[in-house]
């Protein structure tokens, strides 16, 4: 269960540093995105969902890897706000102001894996493999009680 575990932390930190990308990838490549530059409303409810779903991802990646039992529930509320940011985008069908370039990105790169797909919507895909991902954690992070031999005080 260790492995799993540390497998499962490793997928999500990469599902997070994918998802801020479009953050992450100027910086790294020497420059300055959007985001930081101030080009971004950071009072936009797509753009508080983005970071409160980053966020929450990665909370509940070390929280995994810590292993406290509340890591579910801190994956779920990131899923939720994910979900409910990627369901918002794909309803209206991506772009428009500057704030829903963030999260157009993943958008974006789920719609290349659709004709691998047959034809399912690469939105559902994604938000199904999530939730693979999120029962996983619920099972690798259900706490274990120590087995006690009969006759063995409870201490």
């Amino acid at each position: 269960m260790k492995i799993l575990r540390f497998v499962l932390v490793l997928a999500v930190i990469a599902y997070v540093g994918w998802l801020a990308w479009p953050v992450l990838g100027p910086m790294v490549q020497g420059g300055m995105s959007d985001f930081a530059a101030g080009g971004f409303d950071l009072t936009s409810a797509q753009t508080l969902l983005w970071v409160g779903a980053i966020a929450l991802y990665l909370i509940a990646a070390l929280m995994l890897g810590s292993g406290n039992p509340k890591a579910a529930v801190a994956y779920f509320l990131g899923f939720i706000a994910d979900a409910v940011l990627r369901l918002a985008l794909d309803s209206r069908g991506g772009g428009g102001a500057a704030s829903d370039a963030m999260a157009e990105r993943s958008i974006e790169a789920t719609t290349m894996a659709a004709p691998a797909a047959g034809g399912i919507d690469p939105t559902w895909i994604v938000l199904g493999a999530l939730l693979v991902i999120g029962v996983l954690v619920v099972l690798v992070s259900r706490r274990r009680r120590r087995a006690r031999t009969p006759g063995q005080l409870a201490v």
